[in-house]
């Protein structure tokens, strides 16, 4: 799979896309990873890639010229993503049409915006989609843009080294939450891994497994339960055999603050 980034600071992508995963991916040649200095395509001696809004304003704006040409020129894979807050919520679901039904088409690419954000004419004539990683506020799209690539990378076969990983994890297959997790020893500080895990018996622990990870969707994510059209009566006879664990909350309210670690 080919992706390329355009951005003002490219180093910013190429630094966190060569280490771990990713990295091993790129060595390997699973994904053809190509990040492009937007301000190689400006036109003058300053390489200005900016400039201030029509009307007024707080702020400055991306200039489309250099980014129209750069992408004219580089003839880059489409769908061209464009990262900004206005664009469709990236998901798992996302990241799997990207990994599978882009990636036969040969890849994609992402567009990251600075300042204020781009030109709308960028949007309007040039770009394919615009993508959101959340409600927050970021100083540019590269963050956004490794998130997506790392999220679409680890789909890919080859990359991971368990096949298997990409489906028992969180937003998987199940369309669920991961259930908790423990690894030796089983005993630490007094807080023992549930019984279940040392007994050996590997149905009883799926169920278990699946059962916590309803518990803790329905907790954390009710959103995801209604998604895949609620619990099935299978399922709510595993909540019954299996009672939840305690679950730190997930959420800060408004005007309140975190409780101490006990």
């Amino acid at each position: 799979m080919r992706i390329d980034v355009f951005s003002i600071f490219p180093e910013m992508v190429n630094a966190f896309c060569s280490d771990s995963l990713l990295g091993r991916a790129r060595q390997s040649q699973l994904i053809d990873l190509r990040t492009h200095d937007l301000r190689t395509y400006t036109s003058d001696v300053h390489r200005t890639v900016d400039d201030p809004v029509f009307g007024g304003g707080a702020g400055m704006l991306m200039k489309p010229e250099p980014i129209f040409a750069a992408v004219e020129e580089v003839k880059p894979p489409r769908p061209l993503l464009l990262m900004g807050p206005g664009g469709q919520q990236f998901s798992q679901e996302m990241a799997q049409h990207l990994a599978s039904d882009i990636a036969e088409s040969g890849g994609f690419s992402i567009l990251c915006g600075r300042y204020e954000g781009v030109d709308h004419r960028v949007r309007e004539h040039l770009v394919d989609h615009e993508v959101s990683v959340g409600d927050v506020v970021l100083a540019g799209g590269e963050v956004a843009a490794c998130l997506v690539i790392e999220a679409v990378t680890r789909l890919l076969p080859g990359v991971m080294g368990n096949a298997e990983s990409p489906i028992t994890e969180s937003f998987g297959a199940e369309g669920l939450l991961e259930e908790p997790q423990f690894t030796r020893p089983a005993d630490f500080r007094g807080w023992v891994v549930p019984e279940v895990l040392r007994e050996g018996n590997h149905a009883k622990i799926a169920r278990w497994r699946l059962a916590q990870a309803l518990h803790r969707t329905l907790l954390a994510r009710p959103d995801l339960i209604a998604a895949r059209g609620g619990i099935s009566t299978k399922e709510a006879s595993l909540l019954e055999e299996f009672p939840s664990l305690a679950y730190p909350s997930m959420f800060i309210q408004s005007g309140s603050h975190p409780a101490p670690h006990q």
